[in-house]
């Protein structure tokens, strides 16, 4: 029998699929349900997965009275977050929520106490912190290679969350415009928008390269497309005691950085007081400048191993291990990352610089 039992609940986000392919790989996993108040959009990973149809719930509180799982992964709109998190918290499970962390700040405080009293790992995804570049980039700043980290420059997105689904796999523009009015991801009272979906990313692992520094305040503006009650681009400035960041997000990018990477390229730029480090998304190396070799050498991005490929290993092996969470997964430096995105919501909602003070 598989030691951890894993179910997972709201398919709202397409990464669901994905979270659970991880699950199904994971040799100590056995999937026990799915649960999405609508049923049809569970048949895709029910039939990929081999999960039963008596293991597919409308109601979460059957699955745990019937599958009693260890894990919970959630895929719930971001406006959601804190509602799920409550909801699934009384039943004794540790989560692994899907990014963002929150719609707001408020609400990421409101799941990590709901979590605390449990004594259970809340954890919060970003499948950048997975990315062999990214995690290669901030060993480097670790050994000290680019000495202080004094600015982060994050560009990321994509052609728009319509566009792909579960294992990235395209859609198609006639997918796009029949569902743009109806999709969860462009709706204000949804959490939807570029600045909600991608500006945590880079806020978060920004903060993750800073070994967890905060800005002293933040201006952002967004675009206002014309029929669209959300933004598709978003611009925030972060400024620290010792210098500027900069964090951009679009849903409209040329390509997917996925499949051809767009220009801007999608990633990060990282300058440190003795040298820079360009990380973009997906790619196999990184360029590394130093003192010594200020034209820049060309480093293989770092080849990941188990239990640090992907988050359901992480988890497991920080339970097993009796170990806290660290990184882009832990509520505390999430937290961080969440304070900027909520002082960029309002930065650009009032139209003027808001002090994190």
């Amino acid at each position: 029998m598989a030691r951890w039992k894993i179910a997972g609940i709201s398919f709202d986000h397409m990464h669901m699929g994905d979270n659970l392919r991880m699950a199904h790989q994971h040799p100590d996993v056995e999937i026990v349900g799915l649960c999405d108040e609508k049923a049809e959009r569970m048949t895709a990973a029910a039939e990929a997965f081999g999960i039963p149809n008596h293991r597919l719930y409308t109601d979460e509180r059957k699955l745990f009275a019937e599958t009693k799982p260890d894990i919970v992964l959630l895929c719930p709109a971001t406006a959601r977050h804190g509602e799920w998190v409550k909801r699934v918290a009384p039943h004794e499970v540790h989560v692994i929520i899907e990014k963002p962390f929150a719609a707001s700040l408020a609400e990421a405080d409101a799941m990590i106490a709901a979590m605390k009293s449990t004594g259970k790992l809340l954890a919060i995804n970003w499948p950048l912190a997975w990315v062999p570049s990214h995690v290669t980039a901030k060993r480097l700043i670790d050994e000290g290679v680019i000495g202080n980290v004094l600015e982060v420059h994050y560009y990321d997105g994509n052609r728009g969350p319509l566009w792909h689904v579960a294992g990235k796999k395209e859609t198609t523009s006639e997918t796009v415009a029949r569902e743009k009015p109806l999709s969860w991801f462009y709706k204000k009272a949804n959490g939807g928008g570029s600045l909600l979906d991608y500006l945590g990313y880079g806020t978060t692992l920004g903060t993750w390269f800073l070994n967890g520094r905060v800005p002293l305040e933040v201006t952002s503006v967004v675009d206002s497309p014309r029929g669209l009650e959300v933004d598709e681009h978003s611009v925030t400035i972060a400024r620290y005691e010792f210098g500027l960041s900069k964090f951009e997000t679009r849903w409209g990018t040329f390509t997917d950085p996925w499949t051809h990477q767009p220009q801007p390229q999608c990633g990060f730029v990282l300058v440190g007081t003795e040298g820079t480090i360009s990380s973009y998304d997906y790619a196999p190396t990184i360029r590394v400048q130093t003192r010594t070799h200020p034209e820049g050498s060309i480093v293989p991005s770092d080849e990941l191993k188990t239990p640090m490929q992907n988050p359901v290993q992480y988890v497991i092996h920080c339970l097993e291990d009796g170990q806290p969470l660290h990184g882009p997964l832990s509520p505390e430096l999430s937290r961080i990352g969440q304070r900027v995105v909520d002082a960029a919501i309002q930065s650009a909602t009032e139209r003027r610089t808001v002090s994190l003070l």
